[in-house]
């Protein structure tokens, strides 16, 4: 009887190692992937404040993107934002992996499906930009971006493909500010707040768009990039 409570107790004591355990795996992950998103959620708000910035003018837009670039632009701010991309697609995805069948209200998926979605953008995007940069030898300025937004057929793919990152950027905000916020604001639950932070990215990405597309009317892109749209 003794031995068998003793085996009972070390499988017991065993069980809970490995709960606190993966408990404390789950917590320091999500705390990683937390640092890491406010770090590039600073990035990624400058950068989409540059595309507005396309609403007056190209030129203005490119004039701020060279301005923005002395402070992103450097060996140590950019080794920054790399390692802080890949440790949002790992995190990101190891956390939907986590979260994905424990989900059930509409935030909740809201926050995961966004979460995946902008992982496998930012795969996409980093590899695209460093093959603009270094194998092209393009200056991977507006040009580079609006080229297949504005030519058929590459805009079949590239418009959803960057309406949907803004939109997800916008939702995966929204959906942890309805976790996280408890306080109302002017008789708003904090779950109607997020539907607002949803409409204004909805909002905001058709007037990026409007300035990408040179007020829906088209671009027309320097020769140098015709190579990106198969000219």
């Amino acid at each position: 009887i003794f031995a068998a409570q003793k085996r009972f107790s070390e499988s017991h004591h065993s069980l809970t190692f490995t709960k606190t355990s993966k408990l404390t795996i789950n917590m320091t992950g999500r705390k990683i992937h937390l640092i890491s998103g406010l770090i590039l959620s600073i990035y990624i708000g400058l950068h989409l404040f540059n595309h507005v910035c396309s609403v007056y003018s190209i030129d203005k837009h490119i004039e701020i993107m060279n301005e923005l670039r002395h402070i992103y632009r450097n060996v140590f701010i950019e080794t920054i934002l790399i390692i802080t991309v890949y440790i949002q697609i790992i995190s990101g995805v190891g956390l939907f992996i986590v979260h994905r069948k424990t989900a059930f209200t509409s935030f909740e998926k809201l926050h995961i499906w966004t979460g995946l979605y902008l992982a496998i953008f930012f795969v996409i995007h980093l590899s695209a930009v460093l093959a603009g940069r270094y194998i092209l030898h393009l200056d991977t300025n507006f040009y580079f971006g609006a080229a297949g937004i504005n030519y058929f057929p590459f805009n079949l793919f590239f418009i959803p493909y960057y309406a949907l990152a803004i939109i997800s950027f916008f939702g995966h905000i929204a959906s942890i500010y309805a976790k996280k916020i408890k306080l109302n604001i002017l008789n708003l639950t904090p779950k109607f707040q997020a539907k607002i932070i949803l409409v204004f990215g909805l909002i905001f990405t058709l007037i990026v768009f409007y300035g990408l597309t040179n007020h829906f009317q088209g671009v027309q892109i320097p020769k140098e990039y015709n190579i990106l749209i198969g000219e």
